[in-house]
């Protein structure tokens, strides 16, 4: 007879966790992992990877849910393994090969390439993806063999570089580094990159080194997160600001402090902006995001009494050593 499970105590649980997330797992199934490894209430993610790739996931705990939609504009960095010669059905290594074609390209034709490829150029996005067509998700689409009309959309790409033209001594691969905008589909650049060169390419492996101001050297594996004791897996979180590094900080005094947590204007000397942190004097915590129109303080998103006081009470956060 099985022994019953042993029911995990959730707690209020405040932050974000910058995990490295590992090959194979979809990003939901980290997400739960993390979050009943921390005994967390509520938590989300900032934009999915797919199982195939590894790297930068920033995930959101508690009132960090609040402003991770924020994030979702982020610039990306990612380095990408390209199998030349190798059309599959999805794009990547996950998909069945339906076309092969001889490699052969010299490096003034590759340089070529990664110009034709840098700065703002339009992509259509693949079908394998979790974009939506009348309330589908493209990849269920695909799935049943149906190809859907999808329209091209501008992305940039700010630096496209190939960091090593030949990957385990094949010249049928190469590494590129990519720095681009949102919604990009790295699969889809890498597949138009191997049509340029003249031979198809697929996506061999993928990994996200950085989202935004978050970097790989700053995540923590879930297997060094699992291997910690609870206390050491909450100094893993960063705080909730940590979302907000393109807001402009900006200190309320206390008598103000109530009414701009109940939705209510503020008036001061303040210089407009569109994106502001709104902090309280005590130990100078989040209160929400706001604008500032006409000397005029607007709340946008507001953080609750409950979850200041449960921020303030724990113990201070620290980014621990993966």
């Amino acid at each position: 007879m099985n022994a019953p499970r042993t029911r995990v105590q959730r707690r209020p649980v405040h932050g974000v966790l910058l995990l490295d997330k590992p090959l194979g797992l979809s990003s939901n199934d980290a997400l739960q992992k993390a979050k009943w490894l921390l005994r967390a209430e509520k938590a989300g993610h900032t934009g999915t990877l797919d199982p195939l790739a590894t790297g930068v996931l920033p995930l959101c705990f508690g009132a960090a849910t609040k402003f991770s939609q924020m994030h979702l504009d982020a610039h990306k960095t990612y380095e990408a393994v390209l199998r030349l010669g190798q059309r599959t059905t999805t794009a990547d290594a996950e998909g069945e090969l339906i076309a092969e074609r001889p490699v052969a390209y010299t490096a003034e034709r590759l340089a070529e390439v990664v110009r034709q490829f840098t700065g703002v150029i339009h992509q259509v996005p693949p079908m394998h993806s979790a974009l939506k067509k009348d309330g589908r998700a493209l990849y269920e689409y695909a799935r049943a063999g149906i190809e859907v009309e999808r329209t091209a959309r501008e992305i940039e790409i700010f630096k496209l570089e190939v960091i090593d033209p030949i990957v385990d001594g094949s010249p049928s691969a190469i590494k590129i580094r990519v720095f681009c905008s949102k919604g990009t589909y790295i699969r889809t650049l890498g597949e138009d990159i191997g049509e340029a060169l003249g031979c198809g390419a697929h996506l061999a492996s993928l990994r996200r080194i950085a989202t935004g101001p978050f970097v790989l050297e700053r995540c923590v594996t879930l297997a060094a997160l699992e291997a910690m004791d609870q206390a050491r897996r909450e100094r893993c979180l960063l705080p909730v600001e940590a979302l907000l590094d393109d807001h402009s900080p900006l200190t309320l005094e206390a008598a103000d402090v109530a009414r701009f947590l109940n939705g209510v204007r503020r008036r001061g000397t303040w210089p407009d902006q569109a994106r502001v942190a709104v902090y309280g004097p005590e130990a100078h915590c989040l209160l929400g995001t706001a604008q500032v129109v006409d000397g005029e303080l607007i709340p946008t998103r507001l953080l609750s009494p409950i979850e200041i006081d449960q921020i303030l009470k724990s113990s201070p956060q620290a980014l621990c050593a993966a």
